[in-house]
């Protein structure tokens, strides 16, 4: 079983920066949007928005880790290739019984089918609804009724960025998604630093990785 955790943010909350730390250790990168990372230095992976390539890129995937970065644009740009095509009325909604299957097919396959030391970041931009609940940013109300996808997940965590540097929230404030088991993490607020997030949970779990903890030392 492997570990599926999502991270919110808005843009420029420091979502795809918290992997600066990760160069040179034991991640991969699926970058669903092809943009370059914030940051010097590379970390091996894939550009794809497509969900197969998506699937065969997790299984066959060397790390441990595997961020897939900008992953809320897998759901926007299959609805814009799509939307056009399929008319109104049950062809819309069966579109948008697609985009939910799809997504919810991922999030099972990262559970189900992946091995059970691999964690998996799914990385989206955070919305705000009419009752000021913050939560991932999907496409509207037709697909977040058919899934919740926090509910997808035991670890949410929200980037924030409070003036003078980047942060992780790790439980919820009452409006916004972040959660994470009791004991995982010391502070409600802690770095922005994602190699730092992959070793609580590892830790928290007892499934370590050798190859980051060897490149620390």
């Amino acid at each position: 079983m492997g570990i599926p955790v999502l991270i919110i943010g808005k843009s420029g909350s420091g979502k795809s920066a918290s992997m600066k730390n990760c160069v040179g250790k034991d991640f991969n990168l699926i970058r669903v949007l092809n943009k370059p990372l914030p940051f010097r230095g590379k970390i091996d992976g894939w550009n794809t928005d497509d969900y197969q390539v998506v699937l065969k890129a997790l299984k066959c995937a060397p790390a441990k880790s595997i961020v897939i970065d900008d992953a809320g644009y897998l759901i926007t740009n299959y609805f814009m290739r799509n939307h056009s095509a399929k008319g109104k009325g049950n062809d819309i909604f069966g579109l948008y019984n697609t985009l939910g299957d799809n997504f919810w097919n991922l999030i099972q396959f990262i559970v189900n089918q992946m091995p059970d030391d691999k964690i998996v970041y799914v990385v989206m931009h955070e919305d705000t609804d009419e009752f000021g609940n913050i939560r991932a940013k999907t496409i509207g109300k037709l697909l977040d009724d058919k899934i919740c996808l926090e509910g997808m997940f035991t670890i949410v965590l929200r980037c924030v960025n409070n003036l003078s540097e980047h942060k992780f929230i790790t439980q919820s404030d009452g409006s916004a998604i972040s959660k994470s088991p009791e004991g995982m993490f010391e502070d409600i607020e802690i770095p922005n630093d994602l190699l730092a997030v992959d070793g609580a949970i590892r830790n928290y779990y007892e499934i370590e990785n050798l190859k980051n903890k060897s490149q620390e030392a």
